[in-house]
C-alpha cells in the first residue's frame, strides 16, 4: 500500500512542476502565440490576395503551388527583404529590391498589435502588466519561428529570397514593431527615449526632441510636420503629373495586360506603390531627383532618356527628356513651404512652448530650427532609402532616389528657410504681446553646461555616518568603559573635570551647592553582594560537611 502511495505522489510531481513553470512565465507563452498568430495572419492576407488573382486569371502561368510561393515571397518583400528572380530571359538572376511601402503596413501593424496585447495580457486597469522584456522576446521569437519556414518555402519558387537581406530585415522589423507595441502598452514612457537621446544629443538639445512631460519636443514636432508637408506635397505633384500625362497613363495601363483580373492586379500594384511615388516626387522637388537606372537622373534642371524603362502607369508621370523648364522649376515651392511650416512650429514654441527655459533667445530659436531641419532630413533620408531599390541588373541596378542626397538637400532647404521664419514668428508674437499692453515676460537664457555656483565662506561639516566613520588610531588611548550605573550618560566623559564640584559643565554659572549630594548619590548606588552568595575571592569548592 505504501508503494502505491509513493507511485501516486511521484506521478503528480511532473504536473506540479509544469503548472509552476506556467505560472512563473505566463508572458513568454502568450508572446510566442501572439507572434506566431501575427505572422500567420500576414501570410494569410497575402495568400488570399494572390490566390484571388490567380483564380481570376484566364491564363495562369503556374499552378496553385507557384501562387503560394509568390505569396510567401511578397510577404518577405513587405519586410524589406530583397528577392531574386531566376527565370529571366538572359538566364542571369535579377534582384528585385523595391518594396512597396503600403505592403509594409500589414506586418508592422500586426506585430505592433500582437506585442501590445501580449504586454497587456487582457488585464484590466488595476491588474499588473506582463513583463516588457518577456512579452517582447516572446512575440519576436514566435514571429521568427513562422518566418523561417516561410522563407525556406519561398526559396523553391520563381522569386527566391536573398538570404543576407532576409536575415537582416525580417528580424529588424520584428524587433522594432514589437518594441513599439510593448512601449505603447506601458503608456509610452519617456525613459528609454531619454537614454537614447542622452547618448546622441547634447544636454541643451534633448528637451527640444523630447519634452519634460514625455511628449515630443518642439523640434521633433516641427520635423514631423515638415516631413508630412514634403510627402503630401509629393503626392500632389504626382497627381498633377499623372493628370498632365493622362493619355500616356491610360495607354500603359491598358497595354500591360488584358481582362479585368489583369487590370485589377496592375491597379493594386499601383496603389501599393503610391507612397513610393510620393517620396520620389518629394525628392524631385528637393533637387536631387531620382534614378531610373544606373547613371540616368531625373531632376528639375533636366531629365535624361531611359531607353530600358519598363511601361508602367506610374512611370508615365516622369518628365520628358531634356532641360528643365520654368514650370518644372516651380516645384521649389514645396521645400520652401515645408521650411515655413517648420519655422512656424519652432517660432511658436520659442514663445509659448519653451518649457523651463521661458522665452528663448534669438540664437536658441535659430538653433532649434536648425535641429528640426536636421531631424526632418533624417526622416526623409530614411523614407528615400526605403522607397528605392534595384529592379534588375546592369541598367536597372539602381532605381529611385539616393537617400543621402535627399537627406542633405532637406537639411539645407529647411535649415535656411526655417531659421528665418522662426525668428520672424518669434519677433511678431512678442511684439503683438507687447502691443496689447501686457507686461514684458522675463527672458530666461539656457543654463550653461557647467554652471558656477557661489561657494559659501564657511561651511559646517556634518557628522559622517557609521559606515564611513574613521577608526581611531592605535596611538590614541582607548576610552574607559562606562559602568552600567553611570547616572550622567549625556555628559561628555572625555573631560576629567566634568564631575568636579567647582566646575559648571553646562555653562550656567557657578553654583554654591556642595559636592556631598553627588558623593551620597554615588555611594547609594553601590550595592553590596547578597549574603547567600559566596564572596568574589572565595571561589574554591568547600569540602562536604
Amino acid at each position: 500500500m505504501a508503494g502505491v502511495i509513493q507511485t501516486t505522489v511521484r506521478r503528480s510531481m511532473p504536473a506540479s512542476l509544469l503548472l509552476r513553470v506556467r505560472h512563473r512565465s505566463p508572458g513568454l507563452a502568450n508572446g510566442l502565440a501572439g507572434g506566431a498568430l501575427a505572422a500567420g495572419l500576414g501570410l494569410a492576407a497575402f495568400t488570399v490576395l494572390v490566390m484571388l488573382l490567380w483564380v481570376s486569371s484566364p491564363y495562369p502561368d503556374s499552378g496553385p503551388g507557384g501562387a503560394l510561393h509568390v505569396a510567401a515571397a511578397l510577404w518577405l518583400l513587405a519586410h524589406g527583404a530583397e528577392l531574386v528572380r531566376v527565370d529571366t530571359l538572359s538566364g542571369v538572376p535579377a534582384p528585385v529590391g523595391l518594396p512597396p511601402l503600403l505592403l509594409a503596413v500589414v506586418p508592422v501593424w500586426l506585430l505592433h498589435r500582437a506585442a501590445r496585447d501580449t504586454a497587456e495580457g487582457g488585464a484590466r486597469d488595476n491588474a499588473p502588466l506582463m513583463p516588457g522584456r518577456i512579452a517582447w522576446a516572446g512575440v519576436v521569437l514566435g514571429y521568427l519561428g513562422v518566418a523561417a519556414p516561410a522563407a525556406l518555402y519561398a526559396a523553391g519558387g520563381a522569386l527566391r529570397p536573398s538570404w543576407p537581406w532576409t536575415a537582416l530585415c525580417v528580424p529588424l522589423v520584428a524587433l522594432v514593431a514589437a518594441g513599439t507595441g510593448v512601449w505603447t502598452a506601458y503608456g509610452r514612457p519617456s525613459g528609454p527615449l531619454e537614454q537614447v537621446l542622452g547618448a546622441v544629443l547634447p544636454r541643451g538639445a534633448r528637451h527640444l526632441v523630447l519634452g519634460p512631460d514625455g511628449r515630443p519636443g518642439v523640434a521633433a514636432r516641427a520635423a514631423a510636420a515638415g516631413a508630412t508637408v514634403l510627402v503630401a506635397g509629393g503626392a500632389v505633384l504626382l497627381t498633377v503629373a499623372l493628370g498632365w500625362h493622362l493619355g500616356e497613363t491610360r495607354r500603359t495601363f491598358g497595354g500591360l495586360t488584358e481582362g479585368w483580373s489583369g487590370w485589377l492586379a496592375v491597379l493594386l500594384l499601383c496603389v501599393a506603390l503610391l507612397p513610393n511615388a510620393a517620396v520620389w516626387a518629394a525628392a524631385y522637388a528637393l533637387g536631387p531627383g531620382f534614378l531610373l537606372g544606373t547613371g540616368i537622373t531625373v531632376t528639375p534642371l533636366g531629365a535624361q532618356a531611359a531607353p530600358l524603362l519598363p511601361p508602367f502607369p506610374l512611370l508615365a508621370a516622369v518628365p520628358d527628356p531634356g532641360a528643365g523648364t520654368a514650370l518644372q522649376g516651380a516645384v521649389a515651392a514645396l521645400p520652401l513651404t515645408a521650411g515655413v511650416v517648420v519655422g512656424w512650429f519652432v517660432g511658436c514654441g520659442s514663445v509659448t512652448g519653451g518649457g523651463r527655459f521661458g522665452i528663448w533667445t534669438a540664437g536658441r530659436t535659430a538653433g532649434a530650427a536648425a535641429l528640426a531641419a536636421g531631424l526632418c532630413g533624417v526622416l526623409m533620408a530614411l523614407l528615400a532609402g526605403l522607397a528605392g531599390g534595384p529592379l534588375g541588373t546592369a541598367a536597372l541596378a539602381r532605381f529611385g532616389p539616393v537617400w543621402w542626397q535627399v537627406g542633405l538637400a532637406t537639411a539645407l532647404w529647411l535649415g535656411l528657410t526655417a531659421a528665418a521664419t522662426a525668428l520672424t514668428v518669434r519677433a511678431w508674437r512678442l511684439r503683438r504681446s507687447y502691443g496689447r499692453g501686457g507686461r514684458r515676460p522675463d527672458r530666461v537664457v539656457a543654463p550653461r553646461r557647467r554652471p558656477a555656483f557661489p561657494r559659501p565662506a564657511l561651511r559646517e561639516r556634518l557628522p559622517r555616518g557609521t559606515w564611513f566613520k574613521r577608526k581611531r588610531g592605535r596611538s590614541a588611548p582607548a576610552p574607559a568603559p562606562a559602568t552600567s550605573d553611570e547616572p550622567y550618560l549625556l555628559l561628555d566623559d572625555d573631560d576629567p573635570d566634568v564631575f568636579r564640584a567647582d566646575t559648571d559643565p553646562l555653562g550656567l554659572g557657578a553654583r554654591s551647592a556642595p559636592a556631598a549630594p553627588l558623593t551620597d548619590l554615588a555611594s547609594s548606588r553601590r550595592t553590596e553582594p547578597a549574603s547567600d552568595l559566596p564572596a568574589p575571592e572565595d571561589t574554591d569548592p568547600r569540602p562536604p560537611a
